[in-house]
């Protein structure tokens, strides 16, 4: 599965993030970068994930719907942390000032890149079963 191969990848890269200088501006944008496209390849991931499964909600082009429905089919899905990173992704727009920004730097450290990495997982032994 293609999507999944590049949120994988881009895992990767996202978990380096503790490992950096979290005080550098161009850092902290840096990471808030890779979550906006680490949660948009999730979703799609999910979606095909629903779609595989024969989910009527995989047709739903909203991430919302897509989070819910893949919370209700799969144990990996937290649907609180998959929802408040929806919030995450659409404030992006609007986030001006730097406490903002490292206060998500902060979110995604705790919260979401174990989420992601529970995904990753999850996902990695469902393609080794069905290969």
């Amino acid at each position: 599965m293609k999507k999944y191969e590049e949120f994988s990848r881009h895992l990767r890269v996202l978990m380096q993030a503790p490992m950096q200088d979290l005080e550098n501006e161009f850092i902290i944008s840096g990471i808030i970068d890779k979550f906006f496209i680490q949660f948009e390849l999730g979703w799609k991931v999910l979606k095909e994930l629903l779609r595989y499964e024969g989910k009527a909600a995989a047709a739903s082009g909203s991430p919302r719907e897509i989070v819910k429905a893949a919370y209700r089919c799969f144990d990996f899905i937290e649907e609180d942390v998959w929802l408040d990173m929806l919030r995450a992704r659409n404030d992006l727009a609007h986030m001006y000032d730097s406490a903002r920004a490292k206060a998500l730097v902060s979110e995604i450290l705790a919260r979401f890149i174990p989420a992601f990495a529970a995904m990753d997982a999850a996902v990695h032994a469902l393609v080794e079963r069905s290969s």
